[in-house]
C-alpha cells in the first residue's frame, strides 16, 4: 500500500506514520521540514515539499490529510487566522487539485477536521448530523471539509475526521499541561462546566487503520471518544491520577483578556460531542473512559502508579 501523508511530521502524523510504515506501507510526506521526516516518521519515508515534486503517473492507494498549524498559539490575529485557514483548506485545495490530475486516482483521502466545527453549543449533545453555531472555528471546519470532499466528484471515497482534543504525553494538547498539574498548579477554566470532546492518541490512529479497511464507510465522523467530560471533570481526574492537587481557578475574564474573545473558546467554549457513526458501525475504542486514556498516556512517563518506562 502506498500513502501520501500532509502534515506527517506532527504529534498525530509522526505517530501514524510509525504504525503505517511498520505494517508495510510505503510512505510519501508532505512537509515544510523534509529535514525531519526521517527522524519522526521513520526510515524509507520519503520526503516532499511540495505537490508538484510528484509525478501524476505515481499512484497512492490512501491520502490521509492532517496538515495545519496549531490552533494553540499566537493571539488570533487577522494574520493568524489567515494562516490557519491556508494551511488547512488553502492545502487540501492544492492537494485535491492534485488528485484532479493524477492518472490513477486514490481509492481513499481520509482528511482531518475538528469539533470546533460545532461552536459553543453547551450542553446540547451533538452528532455527526448536528446543526453547527457560528463563529470561526466553524467556519474554518466547514471550508476545509468542503475542500476535502470535492474529491468525491472523481470517484474518490472520502472520510472527514472531526477529532475532539487528541490526548497523548508526547504532544497534543495534554503534554504542555503535564508540568503544571505536576506541580499541583492544575486549575478549572472558568467555571469548569464547558465540556471537552477528546478522543486518545491510540483510538485515532486506530480510526483512521479501521477506514482504511472497511471501504463501505465515507463521510463524516466524529473521532471523538464515546464520554466526554467536563472541564472540572478533566482537571479532577488528571490531578488525581498525579496525586496532586487542583484548587486553582482560572476566570474565564482572564482568559478572555489574554487569548481574546475568538481564541478563547478554545478553552471556554463547550461541545459536547458523541462519535455516533463510529458507535453504529461497530468500531470499538480502546480508551472510551477518561481515566483510561489518561493512565494509557501518562504511562509512557512512568506518571502513574504502575505505569510502565
Amino acid at each position: 500500500m502506498r500513502v501520501l501523508v500532509t502534515g506527517g511530521t506532527g504529534f498525530i502524523g509522526s505517530r501514524l506514520c510509525q504504525e503505517l510504515g511498520g505494517s508495510g506501507a510505503r510512505l510519501v510526506v508532505l512537509s515544510r521540514r523534509p529535514d525531519r521526516v526521517r527522524d519522526r516518521c521513520g526510515l524509507g519515508v520519503t520526503a516532499i515539499t511540495a505537490f508538484s515534486d510528484l509525478s501524476h503517473s505515481l499512484v497512492f492507494d490512501v491520502v490521509i490529510n492532517l496538515a495545519g498549524e496549531p490552533l494553540v498559539g499566537p493571539r488570533w490575529t487577522d494574520a493568524r487566522k489567515r494562516l490557519l485557514w491556508d494551511s488547512r483548506v488553502e492545502l487540501t485545495r492544492s492537494l485535491v487539485d492534485y488528485i484532479e490530475r493524477a492518472k490513477v486516482k486514490p481509492k481513499l483521502l481520509i482528511s482531518g477536521s475538528a469539533v470546533g466545527f460545532y461552536g459553543d453549543q453547551g450542553d446540547r449533545i451533538l452528532d455527526e448530523s448536528s446543526a453547527p453555531a457560528d463563529g470561526f472555528g466553524h467556519r474554518l471546519c466547514e471550508a476545509w471539509e468542503s475542500a476535502a470532499l470535492r474529491a468525491t466528484e472523481f470517484g474518490v471515497r472520502v472520510c472527514i475526521l472531526r477529532a475532539g482534543l487528541v490526548m497523548g504525553a508526547s504532544g497534543g494538547f495534554l503534554a504542555p499541561l503535564l508540568p503544571l498539574f505536576r506541580l499541583g498548579l492544575g486549575a478549572r477554566i472558568g467555571s469548569g462546566e464547558q465540556w471537552v470532546s477528546w478522543i486518545c492518541l491510540r483510538d485515532y490512529i486506530a480510526i483512521v487503520r479501521w477506514l482504511i479497511a472497511t471501504p463501505e464507510f465515507s463521510g463524516i465522523f466524529n473521532a471523538t471518544a464515546p464520554n466526554p467530560v467536563t472541564n472540572r471533570r478533566f482537571t479532577e481526574t488528571l490531578s488525581g491520577l498525579l496525586g496532586k492537587p487542583a484548587f486553582l481557578v482560572v476566570p474565564a475574564r482572564l482568559v478572555r483578556a489574554l487569548m481574546g474573545r475568538e481564541m478563547s473558546g478554545l478553552l471556554l467554549g463547550s461541545q459536547r460531542v458523541l462519535p455516533a457513526r463510529l458507535l453504529e458501525s461497530g468500531f470499538r475504542f480502546r480508551c472510551p473512559e477518561l481515566e483510561m486514556a489518561l493512565r494509557d498516556a501518562l504511562s509512557q512517563t512512568s506518571a502513574v502508579p504502575g505505569g510502565s518506562s
